[in-house]
């Protein structure tokens, strides 16, 4: 492989996004990967399975564990713990987004790998972190959200919303990079691995972090307004004869600006609308007054003169019209991926990093289930006996 992290080895336990993700965007780097399941396949393989006959890989597997080998092993066997230790005592990078429990029975824990090979690097993410009362509990993204005040101040009437898009795993795995980065940064220097640790509701409360920082100083205990923004105007989604967008004005330059393109200067010095946060408390008159005027225009024309005018705005895309995007399209936020049992290739988005000398790189499709396993063995060095006598003890 090749890349910024060649020859990094990473060896990912992880399950569904805050793990695997951070391992794909370890091996876009050119980190060497290996993706380790169960027996059986990892709960995350078959979730919301693609092929037609909707029994094989799924979304999730798909997107997180391109640009990986993948091998299968029993790590609670004595047989695949001597499997382990020789997996680490080859790598720098562990990932385990595992309760902190699981982590010791399945002898994954920052101690004993350390003991193994002193310059490992743990990344681990759970739900709540290793210190609280809530430390042994499990849970998704959802939680994260949740417990964080995002989805009470998100959705329409009494009815509190979570956002679709897992945006907290994401989240978890994206600083789970940075952390690696750091970690083997600081490595080159003491020659010592050290652990890593995010966890969900740390990093959904990082998200809402400035409403929080707003309630704690304020106390205003803001309540959900729909999709209009709480400190911006206009700031609101809009219908238009054939479809919806979202526009968001930021300052005062910007309403300036939407002003002069509505001819509706007069709002300028009106004292309701005086700066952002007067402009988010009377949201909902802004928005009537966009509302009427989107609602006599098409999509495109709306957004053309509000493009003309500088005013920061989108269409409101179903998944499909977002996959046909022109810009999408053009600029290559896509790469299709071909991968067996698939009728036909998958998109994934390509380089969500950019880097102009030394890019990130899709260097492989997923793994199907073990399909290295016999080999990195091999190379771990073992015989083909001795693999094929693991594979009877079902250690792999």
């Amino acid at each position: 492989m090749s890349g910024v992290l060649a020859g990094i080895r990473v060896l990912d336990f992880g399950r569904y996004i805050a793990g695997p993700f951070c391992g794909a965007l370890l091996g876009d780097m050119g980190a060497e990967v290996i993706r380790l399941e169960k027996l059986d396949g990892s709960e995350d393989r078959w979730v919301a399975p693609v092929d037609e006959a909707r029994k094989g890989e799924g979304i999730t597997f798909l997107q997180m564990n391109r640009s990986k080998l993948g091998m299968t092993l029993n790590p609670t066997k004595p047989e695949g713990r001597e499997v382990v230790a020789r997996l680490v005592k080859t790598a720098d990078v562990v990932i385990a987004n595992l309760p902190f429990q699981t982590l010791k029975e399945m002898g994954l824990d920052y101690d004993t790998l350390s003991a193994i090979n002193p310059r490992i690097i743990l990344v681990t993410n759970s739900t709540f972190g290793m210190v609280g009362p809530y430390a042994d509990r499990v849970g998704f993204d959802t939680i994260g959200q949740v417990m964080s005040g995002a989805a009470h101040l998100t959705g329409f009437g009494d009815k509190p919303v979570r956002m679709a898009s897992p945006y907290v795993d994401f989240m978890s795995a994206t600083l789970s990079v940075v952390g690696v980065l750091a970690a083997l940064r600081e490595r080159d220097t003491s020659g010592k691995g050290q652990m890593i640790e995010t966890a969900l509701l740390k990093s959904a409360l990082n998200v809402a972090n400035p409403l929080l920082i707003e309630q704690a100083m304020l106390n205003l205990n803001r309540e959900r307004v729909g999709n209009r923004a709480f400190t911006a105007g206009p700031g609101d989604s809009y219908q238009c004869k054939d479809g919806w967008i979202y526009v968001l004005a930021i300052g005062q330059p910007l309403f300036v600006r939407w002003c002069k393109m509505m001819k509706r200067e007069d709002l300028i010095d009106d004292p309701r609308f005086k700066d952002d946060l007067a402009r988010g408390d009377n949201g909902e008159e802004i928005s009537a007054i966009m509302q009427a005027w989107c609602g006599t225009r098409t999509r495109d024309d709306v957004l053309k003169q509000l493009a003309a005018a500088r005013v920061p705005a989108g269409p409101i895309y179903t998944p499909q019209e977002a996959l046909d995007d022109p810009h999408v399209k053009e600029a290559g936020f896509f790469k299709h991926i071909e991968y067996p049992g698939l009728s036909k290739p998958y998109p994934i988005v390509d380089q969500p990093v950019r880097l102009s000398r030394t890019p990130l790189k899709i260097s492989s499709r997923p793994p199907t289930l073990g399909e290295h396993t016999d080999q990195l063995l091999a190379g771990l060095g073992y015989s083909k006996d001795q693999i094929a006598a693991l594979r009877k003890q079902r250690v792999v």
